[in-house]
C-alpha cells in the first residue's frame, strides 16, 4: 500500500520486486491533505496486502503526520497484519511550529510491527555518500532483511558515508539550524511570491521538507501540456505532478533547497510564463 500522490520510486521498487502496488489517495481538503481510513480499511481487508510504506514527513506533499494519524493508521495496520515501512528521511527538515513523530517511538506494538528507514542524505546533503540506516526492532524481520542483503552481497559499508553519518549528526546541528532558518525564509519567500504575482498556481504549504508541491490546474493545462509550459515557456525544470500518482495530474514539485536568487529567478520566469 501506498498513498500517493507519494515519492515515486515506490512503485517502480514494489512492481520489480513482484509485487502490486495498492493505491490509497490522500485526500485534498482546504490546501492540506489526509490520509482516508476508510478507503485504508477497504484496501488492507484483502488478504494479499502485506505491507504498508508511511511516507513521514510526507513527499511531495510536505505533511508532518500528527501523532493522533499515526495511532489510526498503525491500528489498521496490526488489526489486519500488515508490516509498516516508514520511510523518515525527511524527519530533521520541520518548519516552525512542527514536531516529527516517529512512527516505532508511539508503541512497543507499533515498534515490533514496523521497519524505518533513515539517512543523513537530505538534511546533511550527503546522498552521493549512499548510506542509510534502517531500524528493525523486530528480529524475524531483521533476519530476513539481513540474509537479503548477504545474499546479494550488499553487506559492506561505504566507509566514507560511514564517517560522513557519524560527522553529521555528532557535529551538524549548528549547521542544520542555520539550514532550517535558511529554509523558513526560502518557503516565506515563494508564498509570497506566488500569492502576490502568480495567484493562478496555489501552494501547498509544507509543515516538512523543502519540496513544495504547487496546484496547477487553473492553468487549465493536460499533463503533458504542463511539462511542456514549464521546460520550453518558463524554462525551469520542475518534476511533474503525475509521477507522482494519478492524483499529482495538473501539480508541480519545487525543490526550495537552494540559493534564494535561484529560486527567485526560477519564480520570475514561471511569473512571465504564467502572465504572458
Amino acid at each position: 500500500v501506498v498513498q500517493p500522490p507519494v515519492y515515486y520510486p515506490f512503485f517502480r521498487v514494489i512492481e520489480n520486486n513482484g509485487c502490486h502496488v495498492v493505491n490509497n489517495p490522500l485526500k485534498l481538503s482546504n490546501k492540506k491533505y489526509f490520509m482516508d481510513w476508510e478507503d485504508l480499511e477497504r484496501k488492507v481487508d484483502d488478504p494479499r496486502v502485506r505491507l504498508l510504506i508511511l511516507c513521514s514527513p510526507h513527499n511531495p506533499v510536505g505533511r508532518v503526520w500528527q501523532k493522533e494519524e499515526l495511532i489510526i493508521l498503525g491500528e489498521i495496520c496490526l488489526k489486519h497484519n500488515i508490516i509498516v515501512v516508514s520511510d523518515e528521511i525527511h524527519a530533521d527538515i520541520l518548519f516552525k511550529g512542527y514536531k516529527h513523530i516517529p512512527f516505532a517511538s508511539i508503541s512497543p506494538a507499533f515498534a515490533h510491527n514496523s521497519i524505518t528507514c533513515t539517512a543523513p542524505s537530505k538534511t546533511f546533503n550527503l546522498a552521493g555518500l549512499q548510506t542509510s540506516t534502517i531500524i528493525i526492532p523486530n528480529k524475524k524481520y531483521y533476519k530476513i532483511y539481513n540474509n537479503v542483503l548477504d545474499s546479494l552481497a550488499l553487506d559492506e559499508n561505504n566507509v566514507f558515508g560511514l564517517v560522513a553519518l557519524e560527522a553529521a549528526y555528532r557535529d551538524g546541528e549548528e549547521w542544520l539550524e542555520q539550514l532550517l532558518s535558511y529554509l523558513n525564509e526560502n518557503l516565506e519567500f515563494l508564498m509570497k511570491y506566488f500569492k502576490e504575482r502568480i495567484p493562478k498556481i496555489k501552494v501547498i504549504k509544507p509543515e516538512g521538507t523543502y519540496l513544495i508541491w504547487l496546484d496547477c490546474r487553473q492553468l487549465g493545462l493536460s499533463a503533458k501540456d504542463l511539462n511542456n509550459f514549464m521546460i520550453k515557456k518558463a524554462r525551469v525544470a520542475l518534476d511533474d505532478g503525475y509521477w507522482f500518482g494519478a492524483e499529482g495530474k495538473g501539480f508541480m514539485r519545487i525543490n526550495i533547497a537552494c540559493p534564494r536568487s535561484f529560486l527567485e529567478e526560477g519564480l520570475k520566469r514561471i511569473e512571465r510564463a504564467v502572465n504572458s
